[in-house]
């Protein structure tokens, strides 16, 4: 019996996984490529900070995760809660390209099987967009200045520096969300073309979420 639900229960995980990422009929090939790609440029800094920040590895300097917060949130867990909510955010980019961001899935209640809105989609992703690509493009402009956002230099042990192993790991781990706001921007100028030009949706394959 446990064999068999926990068959169950991975069939269901690769049904819901291929349904997630299957890309309905018209999507551009680079913009597939471009919206898959968009939770492997957060991915890294994600990694790089439960690393450093939870489990306490010897890859940057100085004391991470020092930050102000309230006393009932730990820090390591709030870098975890931080980076699977970036990975989720990063993967909405997924639905620009997928059945489930034309067509509300069967778990929203009361808009279940309903068309999504074009403008319901484009102005959230065309917003998160512009913040982002300003955001990291901003942070790292000043910190190739040697300040931090706010204008002031950067502390000594600073994580990011080209100066060691450590401080190139943290610039190779955080210069991919460069990519994220452009990349966005482009999937989601591929949506409203798309949607635009086909009325209804014409799924590439059987299957939902």
């Amino acid at each position: 019996m446990t064999t068999l639900s926990q068959a169950s229960w991975g069939t269901r995980l690769r049904a819901a996984w291929a349904a997630a990422h299957a890309s309905v009929a018209g999507v551009p090939r680079w913009a597939r490529i471009a919206a898959y790609a968009i939770p492997f440029t957060v991915l890294p800094s994600s990694l790089w900070r439960v690393a450093a920040v939870t489990f306490h590895a010897p890859i940057a300097h100085g004391e991470q995760g020092s930050g102000e917060l309230p006393s009932w949130l730990p820090m390591e867990l709030y870098v975890v809660v931080l980076s699977i909510f970036s990975e989720l955010l990063a993967f909405t980019a997924v639905g620009l390209i997928s059945t489930w961001g034309e067509v509300f899935p069967r778990w929203v209640p009361g808009l279940r099987g309903r068309k999504v809105p074009v403008l319901a989609a484009v102005i959230p992703a065309s917003i998160g967009a512009g913040i982002l690509t300003f955001m990291w493009t901003s942070a790292m402009a000043a910190v190739s200045l040697g300040r931090n956002v706010h204008g002031r230099p950067l502390a000594a042990d600073f994580p990011l520096n080209l100066y060691d192993w450590k401080g190139l790991l943290a610039v190779a781990a955080y210069v991919p969300l460069l990519l994220w706001g452009p990349l966005l921007a482009a999937v989601t100028v591929a949506y409203w073309k798309r949607r635009r030009r086909t009325p209804r949706l014409k799924p590439a394959r059987a299957g939902g979420v």
